[in-house]
């Protein structure tokens, strides 16, 4: 990059830091995840580091914090408060241990560990033993003067004693304010039942409930102090090393974190993180991490500061639950049902504790909400269990002279070329090649050779993996050829003569079926059993089903505008129709449906529900069919009839409420024996 565009990244980046800084530390509204916010700090940073000469004045590598709220009074710290570094993993701590070790040569140096927690940095003045001024980090060197608020949280002395220490005449005690978990989801509950808002995160309860003008508020809050350090002391405590510091506050009175070790090795302290990490969930306030200091007071004068930071002391990070990287591709997934999902192929990233390298961006319509395109700077979020997922594209970080690639639906699909077709009011696009279609290969022969199907009885799963493996099986129709294949299928492990000549023979006599059972087993999307049949009670034969228009499919009961399209598409495929041309060649075959006639029930809408003793449910369907009903899965105001059996719920409720016809059992097989149906 030329000095010029390293110039305008680096603006880039200083503006979204000044902004995202505005947010968390003035108006205590964060927009984007701790993690996030260090990514682009350490971009800016490395931008800096190999151009010295371009670094701006206005950087906030060379700040903490930001400015003091002006509703407060402005105090100048008298020790800077400074911010810490960072490591993500075991390399970068053992780096920060090795540098250490570099500055104190034949030196032993023993680290003391600490909860980082995630709450609002404070300084507390104690003069006489008494507190006396309580002032915010603002940007480290100026911060907000808070006392009258930080004198009610209930955890923090107003006045020193201690039975084994001596009070000093001035002492400067850092920490953090923050709101314990149980007190955080209680104020929740409490504001939602006022009707108030409620926070995002203890953080921000915290921080907000210290910057009220009215005290009344922040003692209504259930606030807590914990101490990490002191600033001054005079006289000098006289304690060499930070923990015996933190333990010398406890005795004066100041809570520190409920846990806290002295490692004498930096592996102690790896292994000490990942203990705390398991203890995260069951400690009693949310920590994002672990501070790691030389517990030698003398050692830290040695090795000194850095410009915003201490080289004696860093910040732990646990995993980022967000991180930013790169889209470098996207690429469409069929699934078995013919959905074709957009996966966003990256940069490969740390997050959540995983490396994340793909992402499902779900459908087009999420593609479109974000605006995702190759090339974009996104941030992937992951917590826990859940699936790593894009949440934010860096609109911001678009460079001018770089192409970003829109996404945009392929017309053919990925897998086997057929049509990719997305009705109106539809969320997800498919493949519609679902006789032909590889990725829908196991579907579509479950469903053929289903019971309601061609119900070729003997093919399950454990058949069909293994006619799939032996590649006897590219589509429906190879069913029908597997004849051609007996000794490759007295091959397959505990298929024996028996077996094999059970399956050829139900195939065979698959072969005489029904046009209904056919339409129905072909696997159209929205074509259920009752919709195959209106459709051949309707056009009668296949060529005509095939050659229908949108207009003649709609005209057919129980087929809506969405189904006819559906229709309309899978014949529209070629490859579906090189298949079904393949299953009538291999001898498929049925009798003309008999030509519809006016029913007793014809076009009345019934629904059955809850548990029938003397008869199943499918052939209470059937007989209601057989009648000309169409029997639906719900209620509406268009029901007829509902035919309840025992522990009939919701259902039963609704057709009441709407003044339908209820019958029992009984009273549906009266009247099913009154047509001529029934056991």
């Amino acid at each position: 990059m030329d000095n010029t565009a390293v110039l305008m990244q680096m603006r880039q980046l200083i503006q979204l830091l000044a902004k995202h800084n505005h947010a968390y530390y003035v108006m205590d509204q964060p927009e984007i995840e701790d993690s996030e916010y260090d990514q682009l700090f350490h971009q800016l940073k490395d931008l800096e580091q190999q151009h010295p000469d371009l670094i701006q004045s206005d950087t906030p590598t060379l700040k903490v914090g930001g400015e003091a709220q002006s509703k407060f009074e402005s105090i100048t710290h008298t020790v800077p408060m400074l911010s810490l570094g960072n490591v993500f993993n075991q390399e970068d701590l053992f780096a920060f241990a090795r540098r250490v070790e570099e500055r104190l040569p034949q030196q032993k140096v023993q680290y003391d560990v600490e909860l980082k927690f995630d709450g609002l940095a404070i300084s507390l003045w104690y003069e006489q033993g008494q507190l006396t001024r309580a002032v915010t980090r603002g940007d480290g060197e100026t911060g907000e003067l808070i006392t009258h608020n930080v004198k009610t949280i209930r955890n923090l002395p107003k006045f020193l004693s201690s039975n084994d220490a001596d009070i000093p005449a001035l002492l400067e005690v850092r920490g953090e304010v923050l709101m314990p978990k149980a007190g955080f989801e209680k104020l929740n509950l409490e504001q939602a039942a006022k009707g108030e808002k409620t926070f995002a995160n203890p953080r921000n309860a915290a921080a907000g409930s210290l910057r009220q003008l009215d005290p009344n508020i922040a003692a209504a809050r259930p606030l807590a102090f914990y101490a990490y350090g002191i600033a001054q002391c005079q006289p000098h405590h006289g304690l060499s090393t930070i923990s015996a510091s933190l333990d010398w506050l406890n005795q004066l009175g100041f809570a520190i974190g409920e846990q806290h070790f002295v490692c004498q090795s930096i592996e102690e302290v790896q292994q000490r993180y990942e203990e705390i990490q398991q203890l995260r969930p069951s400690l009693k306030v949310e920590i994002d991490g672990m501070v790691i200091k030389v517990d030698e007071l003398k050692q830290q004068q040695q090795l000194g500061f850095l410009s915003r930071e201490p080289r004696w002391a860093t910040a732990y990070k646990f995993p980022a639950v967000a991180a930013l990287t790169q889209v470098e591709q996207i690429d469409w997934q069929v699934g078995r049902t013919g959905a074709l999902t957009p996966v966003a192929r990256l940069n490969p990233v740390a997050v959540g504790g995983v490396t994340v390298s793909n992402v499902t961006l779900h459908n087009i319509g999420e593609i479109h909400r974000l605006d995702v395109r190759i090339g974009d700077t996104v941030s992937v979020y992951r917590s826990g269990d859940v699936i790593p997922k894009v949440d934010k594209v860096w609109v911001e970080l678009r460079k001018a002279d770089q192409d970003y690639v829109q996404i945009h639906l392929p017309e053919q699909c990925p897998v086997c070329s057929s049509p990719v077709v997305m009705p109106e009011g539809e969320a997800l696009a498919r493949c519609a090649g679902g006789l032909y279609c590889a990725a829908q290969r196991i579907e579509a022969i479950r469903h053929f050779v289903s019971r309601k199907a061609l119900d070729i009885e003997g093919l399950g799963d454990r058949w069909v993996e293994s006619l799939l493996h032996l590649n006897l099986l590219n589509d429906v129709a190879d069913i029908y050829h597997l004849h051609e294949h007996r000794e490759k299928l007295l091959g397959i492990e505990k298929m024996g003569e028996k077996s094999v000549q059970n399956l050829l023979d139900a195939i065979e006599n698959s072969k005489k079926t029904s046009l209904a059972a056919l339409i129905y087993a072909l696997g159209i999307r929205g074509v259920g059993e009752t919709t195959a049949r209106m459709l051949a009670n309707s056009f009668q034969n296949l060529e005509a089903l095939q050659a229908a228009d949108l207009e003649a499919l709609k005209k057919t009961p129980d087929v809506g505008d969405i189904t006819a399209e559906w229709i309309l598409d899978f014949f529209r495929a070629p490859h579906n129709l090189e298949v079904l041309d393949r299953l009538l060649a291999a001898g498929l075959h049925w009798d003309a449906p008999t030509a519809p006639t006016r029913q007793p029930l014809n076009g009345e809408s019934w629904v059955i529900t809850g548990t029938l003793s003397q008869l199943s449910r499918d052939e209470a369907t059937q007989y209601l069919q057989a009648l000309g009903a169409r029997v639906s899965g719900s209620v509406s105001s268009k029901t007829k009839c509902l035919v309840a059996g025992e522990n009939a719920g919701s259902k039963l409720e609704k057709a009441e409420k709407l003044g339908i016809t209820v019958m029992t059992e009984t009273e549906f097989l009266s009247l099913m024996a009154e047509y001529g149906q029934g056991l």
